[in-house]
């Protein structure tokens, strides 16, 4: 079957929408590089758009209404947000599931330390990346700070104009003759992925009083009193903080028609801001409620308080249910087994750079649209989300009579990798749920490439998905 490209559905004069709603896009991938962040820009949006904290609404005792919408933050890492149907709740939910971390390095907990007069922070890297890929490249650091006493001092360096920007340095090719020799997954060791960042000494006289020792590592001691200067953090505020290490520099338009986005943390982000805005857009008592769920630490198997495994979805279900009147423990079962999600997840494009690892006929291609995979998993289907038929073909027909453009793919040829989402987590409470995303290429690299009007069908089918299914 082939898919027509999406772009000939609309005549040149007609393509601003795709256009505009793109750069609103890259704007949001250019500020929110961490999951944090994410969450913080979307709680914003939300509240312009009326969106009420559930946590005010239980305090205050109010009642919710069809129409109503409200809003839950999982730790600052996470979100979840409903806008109650005028049908029970108890008759399912309309969700739509995505992710916000992508992959990156994380400073570890004792970072700084000071080699040949060289200051160095020590890294970990963060869900599954090709260690190489990492080096020689500007990186920005954005996280959290959190002092003894509770206070939460953010962090954005790299990114803003006339900022400096930090970096892993790699081998130069005249000394790289055995390093050349190893595999691609030896080339760059996990624990030389370190950030050079600072190689001045401190002052002397600043640095030691009458009768005392020279200090021994100044390198490290002057970028110690440059993070005291400019942030109040101490070197054992390291052990209660949250850095990140992200490629520096704001996504950009590809290629000559500018139709696509280059941009860091397209995985997932590509899918959760358009179900976001799709959210927004939501009529105001549609028949179901509508739900979007954005989560934390998918990339590392969606563990932990702010992933999808854990209770804070379910919790916060019951909440609604509760302040609608609609709250049992029978009810909340039967609304949990009765809901249709999208698993918002993204899918690799074709690349006819390396086409030998796709199946053409179950590949997913730049400019066909919203992507479903039926299942992912690896191998014999293994860890994975089967959808049912019956779903698939209710979801065909609502986004055919809306004329949204969708194609079908699975991640590459059988037996050749493979991957999963958060869409087997949802499918144990008995959901009808399936993996929808936006084609990327360069999937997990730094920078990573998408459709501009993959990414607004998506919206389009987020949308009807809401409103429809």
């Amino acid at each position: 079957m082939d898919r027509k490209n999406a772009w000939e559905k609309y005549p040149q004069d007609q393509r601003d929408t795709i256009m505009q709603f793109s750069e609103k896009y890259r704007q949001f991938i250019s500020g929110c590089k961490t999951e944090r962040e994410c969450t913080a820009k979307f709680v914003h949006m939300a509240k312009n758009a009326g969106f009420s904290d559930i946590e005010e609404i239980v305090a205050s005792g109010e009642a919710l209404k069809p129409g109503d919408k409200v809003y839950a933050v999982n730790k600052g890492k996470g979100l979840a947000m409903y806008v109650v149907g005028r049908e029970p709740i108890e008759k399912g939910m309309h969700i739509l599931g995505a992710h916000i971390d992508s992959p990156r390095l994380d400073l570890k907990q004792n970072p700084l330390y000071e080699d040949t007069e060289m200051a160095m922070f020590d890294t970990h890297y963060y869900g599954g990346v090709k260690k190489y890929q990492w080096v020689a490249l500007p990186l920005a650091l954005h996280g959290v700070f959190v002092k003894k006493d509770g206070t939460v001092i953010p962090v954005s360096v790299g990114d803003k104009p006339g900022d400096p920007v930090f970096g892993v340095s790699d081998l130069l090719i005249h000394l790289a003759g055995e390093q050349m020799e190893k595999k691609a997954s030896k080339v760059i060791e996990g624990e030389n992925l370190d950030l050079l960042i600072g190689s001045i000494p401190a002052p002397k006289d600043a640095q030691q009083a009458e009768g005392e020792d020279v200090v021994k590592d100044r390198v490290k001691a002057n970028i110690l009193h440059i993070l005291e200067k400019e942030y109040q953090i101490e070197e054992e505020d390291f052990i209660s903080a949250e850095i990140e290490v992200v490629p520096a520099g704001e996504a950009r338009d590809y290629g000559f028609d500018r139709s696509m986005i280059m941009g860091y943390g397209h995985d997932d982000r590509v899918c959760a801001y358009p179900s976001f805005m799709a959210m927004l857009d939501l009529q105001e008592a549609p028949e179901y409620t509508g739900v979007c769920l954005l989560v934390d630490k998918e990339e590392v198997g969606s563990v932990g308080s702010t992933g999808m495994k854990s209770r804070f979805f379910e919790n916060m279900t019951a909440e609604v249910m509760q302040a609608a009147g609609q709250y049992s423990e029978l009810a909340l079962r039967r609304a949990l087994a009765a809901s249709k999600v999208l698993s918002s997840d993204v899918s690799a494009a074709f690349d006819p750079n390396f086409a030998s690892v796709s199946d053409k006929k179950n590949a997913a291609y730049f400019g066909k649209g919203l992507v479903f995979n039926k299942f992912t998993g690896a191998r014999g289907k293994s860890g994975s989300n089967d959808a049912n038929p019956e779903y698939i073909a209710r979801l065909r027909e609502i986004l055919d009579r809306n004329d949204v453009a969708f194609q079908t793919a699975e991640l590459g040829k059988v037996d050749q990798g493979g991957g999963g989402t958060i869409a087997f987590i949802l499918a144990e409470y008995g959901m009808e749920v399936i993996d929808s995303g936006v084609a990327v290429l360069n999937m997990h690299a730094p920078w990573e490439i998408v459709s501009k009007v993959d990414l607004y069908e998506a919206y389009r089918g987020y949308k009807v998905f809401l409103e429809e299914a």
